[in-house]
């Protein structure tokens, strides 16, 4: 069997030197890219199973790499490693397909739990590999959404929230519930607007009329209801 194959990028050679021997110790293995030239290269001729992705390399903006990647590969889970611990930042990051957001210094077994909770198929064996609401289908297991029978492309994070909504379907989700479903960072996810914005980005991929949902259901104060 293949091992798993990650892709770390950044300008700092001690933690990326760091990273490999840790992470290969584990039973990945590591590419290493210490600008985003080498990682358009390296990516040019494999794709790794999960990115990590330091937000400030010195040929370009980690986010808008990020936006870029994941444009191209909605699927491919993205890990920021960055010193910017700021909620805003987080909420960028996350705006832009972020799967995680782990701030500097951290410890190695954090970042193997959250590696490893991003490579985690989204479906088990026993729960159905596809769900239907009306017009709308999600295939859980190969994390595709279809409306009216088109791909709508969603960012991992975009379809584990619809996932939450349409498993409850016509019954009321707060958002604890949300939060607990799907983010551990408690302090970032304290805050709602972060959930609000995927809920907006959402209805703007599945909704035929944005201003005026009929889907995905804002129940004020309480949170949201998906509707068939």
């Amino acid at each position: 069997m293949s091992k798993t194959t990650l892709l770390a990028i950044d300008d700092d050679q001690d933690i990326l030197k760091v990273l490999k021997a840790n992470l290969e110790l584990h039973g990945f293995t590591l590419l290493t890219a210490d600008s985003l030239a080498s990682a358009r290269t390296i990516l040019a001729d494999r794709k790794p199973d999960l990115v990590l992705l330091d937000l400030m390399l010195p040929d370009g903006d980690g986010l808008e790499f990020c936006c870029a990647l994941k444009s191209l590969y909605p699927n491919l889970p993205v890990i920021m490693l960055t010193a910017k611990d700021k909620v805003s930042d987080k909420v960028i990051g996350f705006e832009l397909g972020a799967d995680d957001y782990l701030v500097k210094p951290f410890e190695t077994r954090e970042l193997l739990a959250r590696i490893r909770a991003r490579l985690r198929p989204v479906a088990s064996p026993q729960q159905a590999s596809v769900l239907t609401a009306g017009n709308l289908s999600l295939d859980l297991r190969n994390q595709v959404v279809t409306v009216h029978g088109k791909i709508v492309a969603l960012t991992p994070k975009e379809f584990q929230v619809l996932a939450c909504l349409v498993k409850n379907r016509n019954n009321l989700v707060s958002r604890e519930e949300i939060r607990q479903h799907l983010w551990s960072d408690a302090k970032l996810y304290a805050w709602s607007r972060v959930i609000d914005v995927h809920i907006q980005h959402l209805r703007q991929k599945i909704e035929a009329n944005p201003a005026a949902p009929r889907h995905i259901v804002t129940v004020p104060g309480r949170g949201y209801r998906f509707e068939e």
